[in-house]
């Protein structure tokens, strides 16, 4: 399953232009599967793609009292990447302080932004994130359905604030293919400490894509194709569309 998976990740690192000679890529690792399956991915994927690139793991420490890096470090030092852990008090600031109800959208921009603060302090020029071809689905449905925008998350972004480029490898992989390969290679997966974990709008439409898809099976791949055909930017190939979308 590693194989193919990292197979998917190059496929889709060739068709956007993902990793260039000498890029430093931080990746996101917040030890869930997706994030561990792609930590996988571009280690193999370094020892004999063309364009030389250098990985480094990153974890935001949200300031749970469960949340237990331990095993990350462990499996880090073993690849032998190098592993940086930003303890944050993230879960204080979205729960105590702020009090969000519906706290996904605010606890995910403020991971993004310690993220890429920690990664340019590591001196890289990318962050890699984990999200895959059913997260893609997935936020096109709550954009559309909750807030009337036609729109998803671009395989590559210039986040100009902070001149980082922040890429999304596993955009051609299943949620199920991490999954098969989480177990199969055993991963230390951190156990989610979130309290509104499994009553997000997210779960809503995963468990939405479900229902339709026994009714529709291929609803997944015709939700993806209509992405890649429409002007969603950041969708178009390189060579059909010169114009990459810019994130302030």
């Amino acid at each position: 399953m590693l194989q193919e998976i990292t197979g998917r990740a190059r496929r889709a690192i060739d068709d956007y232009k993902m990793i260039e000679e000498g890029d430093k890529i931080g990746i996101g690792l917040s030890g869930g599967k997706d994030s561990i399956s792609l930590l996988y991915a571009l280690h193999t994927l370094q020892r004999y793609y063309p364009k030389k690139f250098e990985i480094i793991a990153i974890t935001i420490d949200p300031g749970s009292s469960t949340f237990n890096t331990d095993k990350l470090k462990e499996m880090c030092d073993n690849l032998g990447v190098e592993y940086v852990v930003y303890k944050s008090n993230l879960s204080e600031i979205v729960f105590d302080i702020k009090k969000e109800k519906n706290p996904c959208s605010l606890c995910a921009n403020l991971r993004r932004g310690m993220l890429s603060s920690v990664a340019v302090e590591n001196g890289c020029n990318k962050i890699a994130l984990g999200h895959h071809l059913d997260d893609a689905i997935e936020t096109l449905l709550m954009n559309e359905i909750l807030n009337g925008n036609i729109t998803t998350f671009a395989p590559k972004t210039h986040l100009s604030r902070c001149n980082l480029i922040m890429i999304r490898p596993l955009i051609y992989v299943y949620e199920k293919e991490t999954r098969a390969l989480a177990r199969e290679m055993n991963f230390p997966v951190i156990e989610k400490c979130c309290p509104k974990d499994g009553f997000t709008k997210r779960e809503y439409m995963k468990d939405l894509v479900k229902q339709l898809r026994h009714d529709i099976p291929k609803v997944r791949e015709n939700l993806i194709g209509a992405i890649k055909r429409s002007n969603i930017p950041g969708w178009k190939l390189p060579d059909e569309n010169n114009d990459s979308i810019v994130e302030k």
